[in-house]
């Protein structure tokens, strides 16, 4: 065997090893990791509580036995009301005994009557008569039943026995609680052994606790509120229909509900029973069924879903699996505990590289990114299943009343973020990894998935000919992507067509085909060394056609260096490897002269934002150090150069403060013109912009400010009022090629939201007391 191989084997008998023995070590500690894992839980619960009341003043101690004293009082209360209703309903319960006995006369009466499955009954004691009577007597002797009678308990033994059965769990409980104390008091320093047990990188292990206590103490709490809004409302019905301790049996479907899958039919059992139990008629049987599946529906699809907000990142096979793993191990309390413990194993997975397959395993994020999913179902000869792919795609952030620039720009972002990666997979792997069946499924896959899309969307009916021609440069695979262009391209509003054959092998023809009409001719090349191509096709097609406009689309060029020197050294007028600096190129070549990028503004939603701008009084002068702060901030937060708060008015964009101007005596005047902002674009736009590289954006690469100061990296949110307008942006920027993630853009929003809250108080603030001083003028 290679020592590759038995290198990998050893690790997974090893990995075999340690897991059995935790495993092992779980089940025989059970008694300490029991009390310890529901300590650990319940402090998760309640320190939230506990940080309120240190915020408010309180020290440290008696903020901790205040909340667990309540806690403790709360379930205390909870256990003896319990325990008074039992024994209440013990003593009522005889009185059902008549009800009891009609009602299962009734049932037992209908049972005996006909039925269709008296004939299946008839056929089976035929069966079994015959059986008896082929078998001797002698070989089917009656076997006389032996009981086993053990010795009797003695008094003292019986004492013994029912002392344990109640001991146990209150010395359980007093464990649990002296844990919770201990937890609490000692939180920060578990907190800093935890991160050194995680590795030396404080950064990564102080995310991954902040997660986990996020996580799973957020679950808790939403579970409490929903099990609450579901016990109340049950408690309160119970109580209208007439069912016998009604409030007890909300309390135990608050606390049974905590036991995921079971619990809430175990909690159903009990009240259903009692129905039975009470009413001679099946009126009360009936309305409590129905009452619980009302709230049932209400539940699951209202209120688990509008208060959970996020899920534990746990898939629904994962969290099944786990409730049967921990019930083997721990019993029931694991089934209880199952859903956290499994999701702080989940949030460890996900900062330690080597249980990386965990998070693979059991959690709901999918395995495989879009693009690599539409690329399986294809090679795997599943041309519908991609289509469901590209669906659920455009389908995720596309709102209800969509209107058709929207779903275009859906579309477009499909054929960037799925289908050109996908097809750049196979391009890399088309010697080496795919076969010649997995080539023939994709070359057939994507000619039938482009006919099924381009009618799943379909192009307006356009009186316009075709402005842009989209070619195939080297093979099929040019050939299927030039028509997802023309495609995408139409559906935009820019008429395009697509031709049908590989450029290279049908040159003559290809060209001749080219209409007067044509203004653009985009043509797609698959290949990471695409030189030799370029340089045959654009000498032929510039000598026959010097007044049209040549794009090369380089899909798995990463390089920006290969694309900017392709652009110098041959006779191309645009060299792009994404959709979107396409689609920019394309706008930009057919821009008129004195044309604008930026489209004017609905006059009656124009006048509506200015309104709001000017009631809140941005520009005010002692507004100015708190513009400074937030520019900071930003700034270290995100390792940029600068940082802009940027506020657009009629026909100014003001940049108070802004640390790319020139040192001004008045630094709120700080203003440029609307065309020349890319903030006015994000604020018409009204959603978020990140431009990687200004210079390859043909919409800013020439604003003089940004030539000025070398800027190459912009990313920005808009600045929203407390009513959802956009009244400016806050952006970061910097002059090197950048990128940000969905959490950095997460993490500027919030900075963003924080900056209006914070100049909304603040004008408030200043308007009380100009009223007041306006009455003490007054009066005086």
């Amino acid at each position: 065997m290679p020592p590759a191989d038995l290198h990998k084997v050893i690790r997974i008998t090893a990995g075999f090893i340690i897991g059995s023995l935790l495993i092992a070590a779980l089940y025989l500690g059970k008694d300490i990791f029991i009390p310890l894992a529901l300590a650990i839980l319940l402090a998760f619960l309640v320190d939230p509580l506990v940080m309120k009341l240190r915020g408010w003043g309180l020290p440290q101690m008696p903020s901790i036995f205040i909340v667990v004293g309540l806690a403790l009082a709360i379930l205390s209360g909870a256990a003896s009301y319990l325990g008074y209703q039992l024994g209440q309903l013990s003593q009522e319960l005889p009185q059902y005994q008549g009800t009891i006995q009609k009602k299962m006369d009734s049932i037992r009466q209908f049972a005996r009557g006909p039925s269709v499955w008296d004939g299946a009954k008839t056929t089976i004691d035929t069966v079994e008569n015959s059986i008896d009577d082929v078998v001797p007597e002698e070989k089917n002797p009656k076997v006389q039943q032996v009981e086993v009678v053990g010795q009797q308990q003695t008094t003292a033994e019986a004492v013994m026995a029912w002392s344990e059965r109640v001991l146990n769990p209150l010395a359980t409980a007093g464990i649990v609680f002296l844990f919770v104390i201990l937890i609490l008091v000692n939180r920060k320093d578990l907190h800093d052994r935890f991160l050194k047990l995680l590795g030396g990188n404080l950064n990564i292990g102080t995310d991954a606790l902040d997660e986990a206590a996020n996580r799973i103490g957020k679950y808790l709490r939403m579970q409490l509120m929903v099990n609450v809004t579901y016990g109340i409302p049950m408690a309160l019905g119970l109580w209208f229909i007439g069912v016998p301790a009604a409030i007890m049996w909300g309390m135990v479907a608050i606390v049974m509900r905590f036991v995921p899958y079971v619990g809430p039919m175990i909690s159903a059992i009990f009240p259903i029973a009692l129905a039975f139990a009470v009413d001679p008629t099946w009126n009360m049987v009936l309305w409590t069924v129905g009452l619980i599946l009302l709230l049932e529906l209400v539940s699951n699809n209202i209120i688990e879903p509008w208060l959970y907000g996020e899920s534990t990142g746990l898939s629904t096979l994962a969290i099944i699996i786990a409730a049967m793993f921990w019930t083997a191990v721990w019993g029931p309390i694991g089934l209880i505990l199952s859903t956290p413990l499994t999701a702080c194993l989940l949030v460890l997975s996900s900062y330690v590289p080597s249980l990386g397959f965990i998070k693979t395993l059991i959690g709901s994020t999918p395995a495989l990114a879009p693009h690599e999913r539409f690329y399986q179902r294809l090679v795997a000869d599943d041309v519908q299943d991609a289509m469901d792919v590209a669906q659920a795609f455009i389908a995720e952030k596309l709102p209800k009343d969509a209107t058709d620039e929207i779903k275009a720009r859906r579309v477009n972002a499909f054929y960037a973020k799925v289908a050109i990666p996908a097809i750049r997979i196979f391009s890399s792997g088309h010697n080496t990894e795919a076969s010649a069946e997995h080539r023939l499924r994709l070359h057939q896959g994507l000619k039938l998935f482009n006919h099924s899309f381009q009618r799943a969307y379909p192009v307006a009916q356009q009186d316009q000919k075709a402005a842009v021609l989209c070619i195939g440069a080297r093979w099929e695979i040019d050939v299927q992507v030039s028509a997802m262009l023309a495609h995408g391209l139409s559906l935009s509003g820019i008429p395009a067509q697509a031709f049908s054959d590989v450029l290279i092998q049908n040159q003559h023809q290809s060209m001749d085909d080219i209409q007067e009409d044509i203004q653009i001719v985009c043509i797609s090349i698959f290949h990471t060394a695409p030189e030799a191509q370029i340089r045959l096709l654009s000498h032929v097609f510039k000598a026959q056609f010097p007044d049209k406009k040549l794009i090369f689309a380089l899909w798995s060029c990463d390089e920006i260096s290969q694309l900017d020197a392709i652009k110098e050294n041959f006779t191309v007028d645009a060299v792009v490897n994404n959709m979107n600096d396409l689609l920019l190129t394309i706008e930009a070549f057919q821009l008129k002269q004195g044309e604008s990028w930026l489209d004017e503004p609905d006059p009656s939603v124009e006048a509506q934002r200015l309104k709001a701008l000017e009631e809140l009084n941005v520009l005010d002068e002692r507004n100015l150090p708190i513009f400074e702060q937030y520019i900071e901030e930003a700034r270290q937060a995100f390792d940029v150069k600068y940082a802009q708060i940027s506020w657009v008015k009629q026909d100014w964009v003001y940049t108070p403060g802004s640390p790319l101007a020139q040192a001004t005596e008045q630094p709120m005047q700080i203003r440029q013109s609307k065309q020349d902002s890319i903030c006015s674009h994000l604020v018409y736009q009204n959603e978020r912009l990140i431009i990687e590289d200004l210079q390859r954006d043909p919409r800013f690469a020439h604003l003089p400010e940004l030539m000025h100061n070398r800027i190459r990296f912009y990313a920005g949110v808009a600045l929203r009022d407390r009513n959802g307008v956009a009244l400016g942006s806050f952006c970061v920027l910097d002059r090197q090629p950048n990128q940000m993630t969905d959490d950095d853009m997460s993490l500027l929003k919030g900075l963003a939201a924080d900056l209006m809250n914070t100049l909304s108080d603040e004008n408030v603030k200043r308007k009380k007391c100009e009223e007041i001083q306006q009455l003490n003028d007054s009066s005086s």
